[in-house]
């Protein structure tokens, strides 16, 4: 879906994200392998999940690895390891859970007893991404901390719906526009920052400018974009403008995703079975996610 022209500056976005608390501090070596779901997912939810027999009211929740000098994590929820070995930049699929408040624990992958994040939270009638953002260096651009994002999985009709979230850490504020600048999807937009916009399914070409009061600054980057109708998508900007003085070697990059598709077949599915990754990203060897 995308194709990246340039890698000068970020690709940030407007909009809010809920940002839940932090414990302690993760540390641990940086794992290597690519398989991140876990094989002990508690035994209810995955015969649900498989079967298709998930209330209407369920939740679905899923994590982001946005962080780009963290090591692999695990992930539990209410004790029980839902995600394990989670590289970066992976995003999992939907674990479809109840609304209630559950207990959420995310630890460096195989050292439990290295805790990023344990707290509770709260899940209602929609759909959530667990989004781990910053970074863990003592002289870091952006604190680590994980954010919650509220996913928009309706069908957009005969429009694609693309939610672009700014996790690049050392990234400035930018203006994002089409059209020679003849349209302007978002402007003054930061680190931690996400939104959405539906367009017609057609190429397009995303400008990157450095933010201005009248979003015409110059075209930093650049992103080739070709959304398909009835399909929802998350573009995540992430890595670093300038690796060689970063704490990682994690070049600046779009993580794209595809988070719902919708057909007219009346067998299409629902929302979560219909998720899949983007194939352009040959850079990523994260498969099943």
């Amino acid at each position: 879906m995308v194709q990246q022209h340039t890698r000068r500056r970020a690709l940030s976005l407007i909009g809010a994200t809920g940002v839940i608390g932090l414990a302690g501090c993760l540390g641990g070596d940086d794992g290597t392998d690519d398989d991140g779901m876990a094989d002990d997912h508690d035994d209810d939810m995955d015969d649900d999940a498989e079967n298709g027999a998930m209330d209407d009211h369920d939740a679905g929740v899923r994590v982001a690895h946005l962080s780009p000098d963290a090591p692999n994590v695990d992930v539990y929820v209410d004790g029980d390891t839902v995600l394990e070995d989670v590289p970066y930049r992976a995003v999992s699929d939907y674990l479809e859970l109840a609304p209630e408040t559950y207990g959420v624990m995310i630890t460096a992958a195989g050292d439990p007893d290295t805790v990023v994040f344990d707290d509770d939270v709260e899940v209602g009638d929609g759909d959530y991404t667990i989004a781990a953002l910053g970074e863990l260096a003592e002289e870091e651009n952006q604190p680590f901390a994980p954010a919650v994002l509220e996913d928009d999985l309706s069908d957009p009709g005969e429009d694609a719906r693309i939610r672009l979230v700014h996790a690049s850490p050392d990234a400035p504020a930018v203006d994002v526009t089409a059209g020679d600048g003849e349209t302007v999807l978002f402007e003054d937009a930061a680190f931690g920052d996400a939104a959405a916009v539906e367009v017609p399914p057609e190429m397009y070409t995303l400008e990157v400018r450095a933010a201005t009061e009248d979003n015409d600054g110059d075209v930093v980057a650049t992103f080739d974009v070709e959304p398909m109708a009835g399909t929802v998508y998350s573009a995540f900007a992430v890595g670093y403008l300038e690796p060689e003085a970063a704490p990682a070697d994690e070049p600046f990059d779009l993580e794209v995703v595809v988070d719902a598709e919708h057909h007219d077949d009346a067998d299409a599915g629902d929302d979560h079975d219909d998720y899949d990754d983007d194939d352009d990203d040959d850079d990523n060897d994260d498969d099943g996610y």
